[in-house]
């Protein structure tokens, strides 16, 4: 029986035809080994006191999570101490990550949101960390806001980790994307699907149709749309990541558009996209699939703030393809 090829084995083969990508290659092997740690704390979350809220909000507004706050602090002590990253953003954070004096000569910057979903935990349902890395910006202070300020295209590395059933690793160099699931047993993340693409069949629609009172006609229409013309089947999940995933390996798009709440017919983004729409973008188009704002691609959108928002629509191409055409229209 052949022995599937662990993380390390990828890695190190990936790196010999690539051997400028040395910092990138160990890069990712550092963020396996903090998906190993949130994986298990969350497996026990019940018997390690980590469950529940944390009697905090924050910088989006959101309940924190008692795991939300261990998973930030494991990212941000683990990430600078690599000595890779420059500058380090978190979803969680208000401002740019303090360094502490780590990586005054690093080349690398990261953002990442330490817990996506992190409303489910109790409710045992998937959660995720997802990661987007840049090359660090020589125009501007290492630690500077603005270093998160490029478009998605300029991606080196983004991915992300889902806690589901079993533990998934998922990221691209840009160079395709891969998928190592975690052997509990080994300790090691070992290869399960090797460059993925989106199938070409669109069977899901994944969205929050409790949001339908607050999202514009033009969508209500295309989510009637795909109803009951395309005879596509809701799935939704409510954790982003565990939602593009199955889109990812089964084919299927998820909207979350532009919301007024305030009836004050603007229409508002939710989704940040530092941490969750770029990286997802990346991978989505690597895939062979897109996402867009209704407007524009994400990977074209340049951020002007740390936690800009965004609509975000994503999954197989052709029917993003649809919904952005269908928006300008």
């Amino acid at each position: 029986m052949a022995l599937i090829p662990t993380l390390t084995q990828y890695l190190l083969e990936h790196l010999a035809k690539h051997p400028q990508q040395r910092d990138l290659a160990l890069i990712m092997s550092d963020l396996s080994a903090i998906g190993k740690y949130i994986s298990r704390e969350t497996n026990r979350a019940g018997i390690a006191g980590v469950r529940g809220a944390a009697d905090a909000i924050n910088v989006q507004g959101e309940q924190v999570q008692k795991l939300d706050v261990f998973a930030n602090e494991l990212c941000k002590d683990y990430l600078r101490r690599t000595g890779h990253f420059c500058a380090l953003a978190s979803e969680e954070e208000d401002t740019v990550v303090d360094m502490e004096g780590y990586g005054s000569s690093a080349r690398y910057m990261i953002a990442f949101d330490p817990l996506d979903g992190s409303s489910n935990i109790d409710a045992n349902v998937s959660i995720g960390t997802i990661f987007s890395v840049h090359h660090k910006r020589d125009d501007i202070a290492a630690v500077a806001e603005e270093q998160f300020f490029q478009n998605g295209h300029d991606q080196v590395l983004a991915g992300y980790l889902l806690y589901g059933s079993s533990t998934v690793l998922v990221f691209s160099f840009g160079d395709g994307v891969h998928e190592f699931t975690l052997d509990q047993g080994l300790g090691e993340f070992l290869l399960s699907n090797e460059r993925i693409r989106i199938p070409e069949a669109c069977p899901y629609y994944s969205t929050n149709e409790g949001n339908t009172p607050f999202i514009s006609q033009k969508d209500r229409q295309f989510i009637e749309y795909v109803k009951m013309e395309k005879k596509m089947t809701t799935r939704y999940i409510g954790s982003l990541v565990a939602d593009f995933h199955r889109n990812l390996v089964k084919g299927g798009i998820f909207l979350y558009p532009g919301l007024d709440k305030d009836g004050t017919g603007i229409y508002k983004g939710k989704l940040r996209l530092n941490y969750e729409a770029k990286p997802l973008a990346f991978l989505a188009e690597q895939a062979g699939g897109g996402a867009t704002d209704g407007a524009r691609d994400i990977l074209d959108i340049v951020p002007d703030k740390l936690h800009q928002r965004t609509a975000l629509i994503i999954g197989n191409k052709d029917m993003v393809e649809e919904y952005r055409m269908r928006d300008q229209v």
